[in-house]
């Protein structure tokens, strides 16, 4: 469904979309200050726009930035990724404090807001690029996302049934296209955000209106 409402833009911004050609490291990427000040997580939930706009109103994030991770073949573009053949997954990656949100809030957040037993699928988007995964960067990371998600399924948390997640050591991170960057913000009445980004952002603020931002 999206990748056809993205081939007109992608042939209106093909120079919007060029990107540098080295990938840049996790942390890098990410802008990640000093060690002890700021952390980095990883999510991927289907389409990156999506991700992006639910954990831009989460406080305690800092900065997200839209990529791909976990896939084979080196500096991917969009028009790649949307074939489904490269192995990487949409992400972001996601700076956050954690003086002011704990990394089990980040997978709370992530497992409330999108469905995490359907395997490369969310809703109409289909394919590996859209796989629920969660990529750590840490020992700690693997063991809290593990410890959640085993927790989850053992409580039948979910009605489509276990949550099959793929969790998995962080790769080389390559940030999406400039147009992909900050996407719900800066184009609410396109008609994927206002289908299916908005229902998202709504379901968020529904559940974490007490972790929101305020605006």
């Amino acid at each position: 469904m999206r990748s056809l409402i993205m081939m007109a833009v992608l042939v209106a911004t093909t120079a919007v979309a060029a990107r540098a050609d080295e990938p840049q490291s996790s942390s890098e990427s990410a802008g990640q200050p000093a060690a002890g000040e700021m952390k980095i997580a990883t999510f991927g939930a289907g389409c990156f726009w999506c991700v992006e706009a639910v954990f831009q109103r989460l406080e305690g994030v800092e900065k997200i930035v839209s990529g791909y991770m976990g896939g084979k073949v080196p500096n991917p573009t969009y028009k790649m990724i949307c074939t489904g053949r490269t192995g990487h997954a949409e992400v972001c990656q996601i700076t956050y404090d954690p003086a002011k949100v704990s990394f089990d809030t980040l997978l709370e957040v992530f497992w409330k807001t999108h469905d995490p037993t359907t395997r490369n699928r969310q809703g109409n988007d289909v394919g590996t690029q859209y796989r629920s995964v969660i990529f750590y960067h840490n020992d700690e990371q693997k063991e809290l996302a593990t410890n959640y998600k085993h927790k989850l399924n053992k409580a039948n948390a979910f009605p489509g049934g276990p949550a099959v997640t793929e969790i998995s050591e962080a790769e080389i991170f390559y940030p999406a296209e400039d147009y992909h960057q900050n996407y719900f913000n800066k184009n609410p009445g396109q008609g994927y955000c206002q289908f299916v980004v908005a229902p998202k952002v709504k379901k968020f603020q529904a559940i974490f209106g007490d972790k929101a931002k305020k605006e």
